[in-house]
Parts: C-alpha cells; structure tokens; sequence
C-alpha cells in the first residue's frame, strides 16, 4: 500500500535534511560546523514533532459530522465518493473516469533507472455523499493520502496514477461551509435601504418608475411607493435564498490547519503521524544529547 502526500513537502524533506546534518555533524571536525549542523537538527526535530503531533491530534479529536448537520467551521466528514457533474473527468493515461488523480511520468536512463519528466495534478471538484446530504470537495490546498497507485510502461516512459474513482470511502477533514442559506442575522431594514441608494444611483430611472406627477421630483408619497416597492423586492429575495437548496463545500481552512482528503482509515492516519512524531522526537533528544556530550569532551 503506498499513501502518497502532495502538500507535506515539510514533512517528507525533514528526514532527509537531518540525514544530511549528521553526516555533516560525523564529517565536519570544526566545533562552529558541527555546531550549525545540530542546532539546525534540533530545529528540524523539533518543528517536525510538533507538526505531525498536531495533525494525528486533530485526526483523534475531532468528531465525525453529518453533512446535514454539520456546524460551520472545521468538520470531519465521512462518506462516499460521486461525481460533481457535468463533463467528466477523464485519467490523462487510460481515459477512464475518476475524481481526482496525481500523475507522475518518468523516463528510463540508460542506468537503468528513472528519471521524473513530469508531474500533473486535477483541480476539479467532486463530492462526498453521506446518506444525509452532500457536500462538494474542493482539493485545492488538500494534503492528499491515497492509496490507488496504477503503473503503466509506454515504451521508455513509465506512468504513475494516485486516483480517487466513484464509491470510494472518503475521509475529509477541513473547512466546512454551506453557501445558499439565508444569515440567521439577515437585516431586511439594511437590505432595504442599500437597494434605495443602489437605485438613487441612475436617478432618470427611479423617476421612471415612481414620479407619477411627472414633475422630476419625487414626493413623500412617491418616496414611500418606493420604499414599499424596495421592502417586496427584498423579501422576494429573501424568500428566494430560503427557497434555494444549501450548497455545503468542504475546503481548506484560512488558519492553516490540516486540510486532508484521504480514502484511509482515519485510525491509520492518525497512527502514521504518531510514528512521524516518534521520529523527530528522536531526532531532536539525539541532537540534544550529542550537543550534551560534543561540550562535555570540549568541542565547542
């Protein structure tokens, strides 16, 4: 089973920057070089604990909601994969439908081994279905973990496809918002008065529609016809939004918390992200007690 993550570069880049710090740390015999060398472990070690801590803690605590349900703001969302609609999309390497897929495109070198050409990622929309409602999904600035993973050998190039097809289970956390419904704090006074100075602004207009006396201006009586006429138009509008189905849409979080869309097991998830932590927390209590013991012998 492969997870593939397209926005934990972070994550993934941190074990092989520390890598490379302790063989600078085992090569350099300068005290200042070995010294930059752990302080920039103990930073990596200790941002990287802490990141993936808090990403299996927000797995952990965060509850499940209904889609119907659901309170504004970050939600975990359960269910199955189906089409937006429309035109569908179509794997760039097979044709068949899916709802998302990363491709990756590599060459054979002469040694044998591959060599990346290209890289491309879908955009588009799809939702998730829960039996209550649906939502739509947007994958734009979603860290992806899927485990669909198809090989395909085109001459010297071989094909690799991450997809998301119909059915899949799904497991999102992120933003939540229902776009459509009517403000519980709806101000129909506001409302009205923002229509009249919308139509105060092409004045032969509004004499068109409510100087009855023809005389250019409008009087007290004409002036309340169009007050009258604004608090119909806004409650019809009003009616309207309520009338509308909701749209509910899963997206990332303006504070920078985990976005994550994943046909995992959220347990699984969770789980590989304590391990992650496991590791920079032994990265960051090695390079501690190195640089403990570097001062005990006197090399810095």
């Amino acid at each position: 089973m492969l997870v593939r993550l397209r926005h934990s570069r972070r994550q993934l880049a941190l074990p092989a920057l520390q890598f490379g710090l302790v063989l600078a740390v085992l090569h350099f015999d300068q005290g200042a070089a070995s010294l930059i060398a752990l302080a920039l472990l103990l930073a990596t070690g200790l941002l990287g604990w802490v990141s993936a801590l808090r990403h299996a803690r927000l797995i952990d605590d965060t509850p499940t909601s209904r889609i119907a349900s659901a309170a504004q703001g970050y939600a975990e969302l359960r269910g199955r994969a189906q089409p937006l609609g429309g035109t569908p999309l179509l794997s760039p390497v097979d044709g068949l439908p899916v709802l998302w897929y990363r491709l990756l495109i590599e060459r054979k070198q002469r040694d044998g081994k591959w060599r990346p050409v290209s890289r491309d990622e879908s955009e588009a929309s799809f939702l998730l279905e829960d039996g209550s409602g649906s939502c739509v999904i947007d994958p734009d600035g979603a860290e992806m973990l899927v485990r669909r993973r198809d090989l395909t050998l085109r001459d010297e190039l071989r094909y690799t496809q991450w997809s998301l097809i119909r059915h899949d289970r799904l497991y999102v956390l992120g933003d939540f918002a229902t776009l459509g419904s009517i403000d519980a704090d709806f101000d129909l006074a506001a409302q009205v008065r923002d229509l009249l100075a919308e139509w105060k602004t092409d004045h032969p207009a509004l004499l068109a529609r409510f100087d009855l006396d023809g005389n250019g201006e409008l009087d007290l009586k004409e002036w309340e016809l169009a007050r009258a006429q604004a608090r119909r138009e806004v409650r019809q509008r009003q009616a309207a939004r309520l009338s509308a189905p909701e749209l509910h849409v899963m997206r990332q979080p303006q504070d920078r918390r985990l976005y994550l869309i994943s046909d995992l097991d959220p347990a699984i998830i969770a789980r590989n992200y304590r391990r992650l932590a496991a590791f920079h927390a032994a990265v960051f209590l090695g390079a501690a007690a190195a640089t403990a013991w570097f001062e005990q012998i006197g090399v810095f």
